[in-house]
């Protein structure tokens, strides 16, 4: 089958708000396991700088970089505004030459492009948002910062795909609110690279306490602020917090200060340490490093974090929403608690610190489940099949 994989984002870098690390290496993932299964994959993305080849052969798909707008990284705000002339080129590339069975859109602007390019043909198109702009505005309430032609523009793309693949089920249950039949929103988590990401294997140098990681982005809205509040009540362990820019920029970020200025006020700065970002290919050694992985942001569609730590057999506690309330089974592989209630999460980080039999038997288990449940064939699978249904019943689709 030929796939054509859109996401109008380049590739090598992103906006402050556009799709996360986590979803270009989702979309290479996914370009790389269908091509070894046998289909013939192309991925489009914006071309940002005029020192990348034009197309590209990376792990068994092409890479192909489209010139729209200038040759530099772009808000996503901007982007909106070059859709139509990503969506003709890809319409024009596909004219008398190599041409896609099936259209996959990634995030909310890819997908535009994607509906854009296919709108005068019977190309089906699939889309997944990786995450939605209502579910953020509800979540983050103050800190969203995305376009206000977002939201608006998602509810229209949903009248102009076939099937949208929603990441976990409160996805699934967002966009049927938003107008989607049931029948037109599939359930397709996120892939774990069990190769990568496993319970053997260097850990990264800590000390004699108990360890709490938690990774993201140093954005209020991943929750690091209110693992600092619950410290206070988890006793004799440290909190360490991977991610945001390298270490040595860490001085000059503002969110970087505030939670050191809250650890100071809350009385456990001796607790927490900040490490800046870490490259994914070193994040399996910091998962084991760890006791638990806390896992709290306040938005979270797909739950990578949750997976990969569960993956490293380390056991999770996290905020019941989102991809982290379908990856972590309560009191089997984690524990789950309320979103935002601080004491909660302090007294089950606590508890479960203390309790080595139990994270030992969480640990265990949450191997086993990424390993049946969560590995990238079954997700490369899960989108071959939904593909092939999507093909069979082609029809004109509705342009956004």
């Amino acid at each position: 089958m030929r796939v054509g994989l859109v996401c109008a984002h380049s590739g090598p870098s992103r906006p402050a708000d556009g799709p996360v690390v986590g979803t270009r290496e989702h979309i290479a993932r996914v370009a790389a396991e269908l091509a070894g299964r046998g289909h013939d994959v192309h991925v489009y993305e914006r071309r940002d700088d005029p020192a990348l080849a034009a197309t590209a052969e990376v792990d068994g798909y092409r890479v192909e970089r489209v010139p729209v707008g200038p040759a530099a990284p772009m808000p996503t705000a901007e982007l909106v505004g070059h859709v139509s002339e990503f969506g003709r080129w890809l319409a024009d590339r596909w004219v008398g030459g190599w041409s896609p069975e099936v259209v996959h859109g990634h995030y909310w602007v890819g997908g535009l492009a994607a509906a854009h390019a296919v709108r005068e043909t019977d190309i089906p198109v699939v889309q997944t948002f990786h995450s939605l702009g209502v579910e953020q505005l509800r979540h983050l309430g103050p800190g969203y910062d995305g376009p206000g032609t977002r939201i608006p523009l998602e509810r229209a793309l949903t009248r102009a795909v076939d099937i949208a693949v929603a990441q976990c089920n409160d996805e699934v249950d967002e966009l049927t609110r938003m107008g989607l039949q049931r029948s037109s929103v599939a359930m397709v988590p996120t892939g774990v690279d069990t190769d990568q990401f496993h319970p053997d294997g260097e850990a990264a140098p800590r000390d004699q306490r108990s360890r709490i990681l938690s990774v993201g982005g140093l954005t209020p809205g991943h929750g690091h602020d209110d693992l600092i509040r619950a410290m206070r009540l988890v006793g004799d362990a440290e909190l360490v917090i991977a991610g945001g820019p390298p270490a040595d920029q860490l001085a000059g970020h503002a969110e970087a200060r505030r939670l050191r200025e809250l650890a100071e006020r809350t009385g456990v700065a001796e607790q927490v340490t900040l490490v800046g970002a870490v490259p994914h290919d070193q994040m399996a050694t910091w998962y084991r490093s760890a006791d638990v992985v806390a896992c709290t942001p306040h938005y979270s569609s797909a739950g990578r974090v949750s997976l990969e730590a569960m993956a490293c057999g380390v056991p999770v506690v996290g905020y019941a929403m989102g991809g982290i309330a379908d990856a972590v089974v309560d009191e089997v592989t984690g524990k789950l608690v309320p979103p935002g209630d601080v004491r909660a999460l302090g007294m089950t980080l606590r508890r479960l610190l203390a309790d080595n039999a139990g994270r030992f038997a969480y640990g265990h288990a949450a191997v086993d489940r990424v390993r049946c449940s969560y590995t990238w064939e079954r997700t490369a699978g899960a989108l071959e099949r939904l593909y092939e249904r999507v093909v069979l019943r082609r029809r004109p689709v509705e342009a956004a």
